[in-house]
């Protein structure tokens, strides 16, 4: 079956008013910020948001029943690539992580009347969300079996108990789903999703993770449950069913991450060849050296690889596939490519790349951490190499 990269005219329109936006009202915004408070807060993402809506990009993700725009994988990685263009491109688009991943999540599991409580105002950008997986050691972190949270049965509900750590988003989100491990039938570990509003009691934000990066509105948070009383009706699908729903959340999540920060280099290396077709350095503009011309090649190189590959795997979701391998193959590359890319824009403009009067270092400080976000690297080549030898071993 051939895949066909070429963008629909409604996706080229689409593209082209996204990056309109954002090179006029996102990009003076992201300046502000950085110049200012260094990370967004619920006013600016409101402001923002209006703002998308008017200009007909808002929330290219969500299904067109929840307002949105309803593209398919390939389309959301041409918007959220132009998106990712400015940090805060992907906020006002209501695409950013968690609630995006949040969102598709909701779409697929959710009962009609959770939709209606959690994922309508959700799309609307109306509140904001969290996913509550991850602990503290030794609790789950890389790997999800290692979980320590719990939720017990009551009369018409559970009481979870448990320490969440990093939760991105967590302060000011209206409601987390929560991940806790649930005795099985049989006594086998298992885990069951949670919706639990965040003013629920025993529900509590204990303190912000200080973090390299300040990109997330409400931070990166620890979060205590202790006696966290919810209903029946809290239960996001079924019970027990919390890790395989994680794998309907993972793949796209983990792709629309690398959409996203790809817009992200893209910015980084347009700044470095503005600064090299510009300067003068021996006698020459630094686009005419050969160290600085293999600086700029690599990086075309890096980011060509990277949108091919984002393209072929979701290519790969559209078509039904479960994208398992294509999204850890691509995730593992574009987050290492990104890091390099922005590195080398540092690179070439010197002092000014590593000084606050461009953006480079902010990017750095953001994109770093993109290598551990969404499994680290290590993990994602030890699942690579096992299906490789897997799939030799059975062909």
């Amino acid at each position: 079956m051939a895949i066909d990269f070429t963008p629909e005219p409604r996706i080229a329109d689409l593209r082209d008013r996204t990056a309109a936006f954002v090179r006029d009202t996102v990009l003076p915004a992201e300046l502000a910020m950085l110049r200012g408070p260094g990370s967004p807060d619920d006013t600016l993402r409101r402001e923002l948001q209006r703002a998308a809506r008017e200009a007909g990009v808002f929330a290219p993700t969500v299904p067109t029943g929840h307002g949105g725009l309803g593209l398919d994988v390939r389309g959301q990685s041409v918007i959220l690539e132009e998106a990712g263009y400015s940090l805060l491109g992907p906020l006002a688009l209501n695409c950013a992580a968690p609630d995006e991943g949040n969102m598709h999540l909701l779409e697929k599991v959710a009962t009609d009347a959770q939709r209606e409580r959690f994922l309508r105002p959700l799309a609307l950008g109306e509140i904001r969300s969290c996913f509550a997986m991850t602990e503290p050691a030794p609790g789950a972190g890389s790997d999800p079996s290692q979980l320590l949270t719990t939720a017990r049965r009551t009369d018409g509900g559970w009481v979870i108990d448990g320490r969440k750590w990093f939760i991105t988003g967590a302060d000011g989100a209206a409601f987390a789903i929560v991940m806790a491990r649930t005795g099985g039938p049989d006594g086998a570990p298992e885990a069951t999703m949670f919706l639990v509003p965040s003013d629920t009691p025993g529900f509590r934000l204990v303190r912000h993770v200080p973090t390299l990066d300040a990109g997330f509105t409400g931070g990166h948070c620890e979060i205590d449950l202790s006696g966290c009383t919810v209903g029946d009706d809290a239960v996001l699908g079924e019970a027990g069913k919390g890790f395989s729903y994680a794998q309907v959340r993972l793949a796209p999540a983990r792709l629309t991450h690398c959409m996203r920060w790809l817009g992200l280099a893209g910015r980084a290396h347009d700044i470095a060849l503005d600064h090299a077709s510009g300067r003068t350095a021996f006698g020459s503009r630094l686009g005419d050296l050969g160290m600085v011309q293999q600086l700029i090649a690599d990086n075309e190189i890096d980011i060509a690889a990277s949108r091919a590959l984002i393209r072929e795997a979701a290519w790969a979701l559209d078509t039904g596939r479960s994208g398992k391998h294509e999204t850890s193959v691509t995730k593992t590359f574009v987050a290492e490519a990104v890091g390099r890319v922005v590195d080398r824009a540092i690179q070439i403009c010197g002092a000014l790349g590593v000084s606050d009067d461009l953006p480079l270092a902010a990017y750095l400080r953001e994109v770093r951490a993109f290598r551990i976000y969404d499994g680290p690297s290590e993990v994602h080549r030890w699942s690579i190499a096992r299906r490789a030898l897997r799939n030799r071993c059975t062909g």
